[in-house]
C-alpha cells in the first residue's frame, strides 16, 4: 500500500482569477492499493463517498482507462484534514491523490506535464490542481486540453493565516454569482495586479501585496455570500496583515503576515470571538514548495 501526502492550496490570490495558486503545509493523506473491489474508508470521520463516485477513486479510474489498464478495484483510506468546500482545494487534493497514486501503481506511464493536464481536465481549471501537485506558487493557463505552467519555489518567512468559516460555499454557487461580462478597465485592473503579486512575493516587495490582491472580477461578488467577510478583512488589516484575500472561491479568508507579527494569529482568534464567530477556525500556515509526494518511497 502506498501513502500519499497532498497539500492544501490557495487559489486566485486576489486578482489572479483561475491563474494563480500556491501550496500550503496543511495536508490530506491517502493510502491506496489495488484490490478486488472498491473499499473506501475515511480515517478521520469525514463523510466521503464509498463507491465509484469517490473523487479519489474516480480520478484513479480515469488514469487507468487512459493508459489502457483495467482497474480491478482499489482499497483507499483517507485522512481529510483539508475542509471541504472552504476554498482550500479539497477536491483538487482528491483528484491529485487519485492520479498520483494510480500512476505509481501502474509504473508511472504519465509524466509530470501529463498529470498537470489531466488534473485540470477533470477539475476544469488548474489554479488549485497544479500547485497541489507541484508545490510552490504556480502560474497556469489552461487552453482546454493543455496547461501552460510555471512553478516558482518561494523561500520566505511570511505566514499565511487562514480564517475558515463554519459553513461551506460550493464552487458552483460561487461561480454562479459572477457577472457574465466585465468592463475593459476591470480586466486591465486585474491583469496589472496579478502580475504585481508574483513579482512582489518573490522579490520581497511585500508592501505591494495589499494593492496586488485587490480584485474586480470575483471578490466583490463572492463577499456578498460570506457573512462578516468584510469585517474579517478589515480586522486582518487592522492587525497589520500585508494582504487579505478570499482563498479560492471562498469562504475562507487568507491573510499574508510578516514573520515578526508574532501575535497576529492569536489576535485574529480573539477578534473573531468578539464578533461571535467562535466556530470559525484559525490556522497559521506556510508555503509548501514540494507538492504531492509519496511518503513510503
Amino acid at each position: 500500500m502506498i501513502k500519499i501526502q497532498i497539500p492544501a492550496t490557495s487559489a486566485n490570490l486576489g486578482a489572479g482569477f483561475d491563474a494563480l495558486g500556491l501550496a500550503l503545509n496543511y495536508y490530506n493523506y491517502v493510502d491506496m492499493e489495488e484490490a478486488d473491489g472498491i473499499f473506501i474508508e475515511s480515517l478521520d470521520g469525514t463523510a466521503v463517498p464509498t463507491d465509484a463516485s469517490n473523487l479519489v477513486y474516480d480520478s484513479a479510474h480515469i488514469l487507468y482507462d487512459i493508459c489502457g489498464r483495467k482497474l480491478p478495484g482499489l482499497k483507499i483510506r483517507q485522512v481529510n484534514n483539508i475542509p471541504m468546500a472552504r476554498g482550500l482545494g479539497s477536491s483538487s487534493a482528491c483528484i491529485i491523490a487519485g492520479l498520483v497514486g494510480a500512476n505509481h501503481l501502474i509504473g508511472e506511464p504519465m509524466g509530470l506535464d501529463d498529470l498537470v493536464d489531466l488534473a485540470a481536465q477533470i477539475e476544469g481549471h488548474p489554479d488549485n490542481t497544479a500547485p497541489a501537485l507541484l508545490g510552490g506558487i504556480v502560474t497556469a493557463v489552461f487552453d482546454g486540453k493543455r496547461v501552460h505552467w510555471v512553478k516558482q519555489e518561494v523561500f520566505t518567512t511570511l505566514k499565511f493565516v487562514v480564517a475558515i468559516p463554519d459553513f461551506e460555499l460550493k464552487t458552483e454557487m460561487a461561480r454562479a454569482c459572477l457577472p457574465a461580462e466585465i468592463a475593459h478597465r476591470d480586466a486591465v485592473y486585474n491583469l496589472s495586479r496579478a502580475a504585481l503579486f508574483s513579482a512582489s512575493l518573490l522579490t520581497g516587495k511585500y508592501e505591494n501585496l495589499k494593492t496586488a490582491v485587490n480584485d474586480r472580477l470575483h471578490q466583490p461578488y463572492r463577499m456578498e455570500l460570506i457573512d462578516h467577510g468584510k469585517d474579517v478583512f478589515d480586522t486582518a488589516y487592522s492587525l497589520g496583515a500585508y494582504a487579505a484575500y478570499l482563498s479560492g472561491a471562498g469562504p475562507s479568508i487568507m491573510s499574508i503576515v510578516d514573520a515578526d507579527n508574532e501575535y497576529f494569529c492569536g489576535k485574529l482568534r480573539f477578534s473573531l470571538d468578539r464578533m461571535g464567530l467562535t466556530a470559525w477556525e484559525v490556522h497559521e500556515l506556510h508555503i509548501d514548495n514540494i507538492g504531492t509526494r509519496l511518503l513510503n518511497e
